[in-house]
């Protein structure tokens, strides 16, 4: 049984990664304006955009696994207080793993596909980055960040959806919620990405960690689609109706911040360091689906404090 240290314990990721492997592994989940009730893991309340406050954490928790997930995610939130993206998005990052390294902590940390301009994908692990946003360039500079404090710790680009808290919190979620109740939603049809279901994405990541991979590693699906696209392939997955996504184009969008159009990342990198291949967007749907008729869905919402 793994000690494992979980950021973010209330998000999209941190959280499903906590419920998917609690019975496998000693987890402790960190929440801070988002309290949990009556979940199967260990949580712990902390303020990690505090300096200092993510050090003292490690120190006191010892994991063997740091899987850090906790973030200023919401890119206008990011583009109307850069200084808060860039204390929560990189200097706590730096300062994690920092402290992992002293500690001999393997750490696992969150960044994003959108630190590309998306002007010439797919992209590659070498390919340089032009982040257009706030959000964008704060997690670049967290990427630097980590890996200057702590080469061995794995950096994980990624892309991904799935079952949250509050329901609302995903892409897939914001196109099942309007199609289910018969509503029109908006789909991009000039911006592509290659999401993974959040669940495979935590799982690939633990594996990760497990083989000792080390540095900067693409972790999303090989395949690639638009935003529309995607939709589409939602309402499919659950006998929608396809014409209810709507197509358009984020130019229309009436967004602050700066979107990226082409995020296509190969992941040949990682296909070849874990000698398998990665989920396609069947796979991953299949079981986005497949949680849905389990209840799942159900049961994060009553973990809500």
């Amino acid at each position: 049984m793994t000690k494992i240290l979980v950021t973010g314990a209330s998000g999209l990721l941190g959280l499903n990664f906590a419920l998917q492997h609690a019975a496998q592994h000693e987890i402790t989940g960190v929440v801070n304006s988002q309290a949990l009730r009556g979940a199967p893991f260990a949580v712990r309340g902390a303020d990690l955009s505090q300096p200092g406050s993510g050090a003292s954490l490690l120190e006191v928790e010892r994991p063997e696994i740091l899987l850090h997930c906790a973030a200023v995610a919401n890119l206008e939130v990011a583009e109307r207080d850069p200084a808060l993206a860039q204390r929560v998005n990189a200097d706590l990052p730096g300062e994690l793993a920092e402290t992992s390294r002293r500690l001999g902590v393997r750490m696992v940390h969150l960044s994003t596909d959108a630190v590309f301009d998306g002007t010439q994908g797919p992209y590659s692990e070498t390919d340089e980055p032009n982040p257009l946003s706030a959000y964008a360039r704060s997690k670049r500079a967290g990427e630097l960040a980590v890996l200057q404090a702590n080469p061995r710790a794995i950096v994980a680009r990624v892309n991904f959806y799935g079952w949250s808290l509050g329901g609302r919190r995903s892409l897939a979620e914001f196109f099942f919620n309007n199609l289910s109740a018969g509503k029109t939603a908006n789909g991009w049809t000039d911006v592509f990405f290659c999401p993974l279901e959040v669940n495979m994405l935590g799982d690939l990541l633990l594996e990760m960690a497990r083989r000792g991979l080390e540095g900067l590693y693409h972790v999303v699906s090989p395949e690639c689609l638009s935003k529309y696209d995607f939709g589409r392939a939602v309402a499919r997955a659950f006998g929608f109706d396809e014409h209810l996504v709507l197509p358009t184009r984020v130019s229309e969008s009436g967004l602050n911040a700066a979107r990226s159009p082409d995020l296509r990342l190969s992941t040949a990198k990682l296909a070849r360091d874990l000698g398998q291949a990665l989920p396609d967007q069947a796979e991953c749907l299949a079981r986005f689906q497949r949680q849905y008729l389990e209840g799942y869905p159900h049961r994060l919402r009553g973990l809500a404090a």
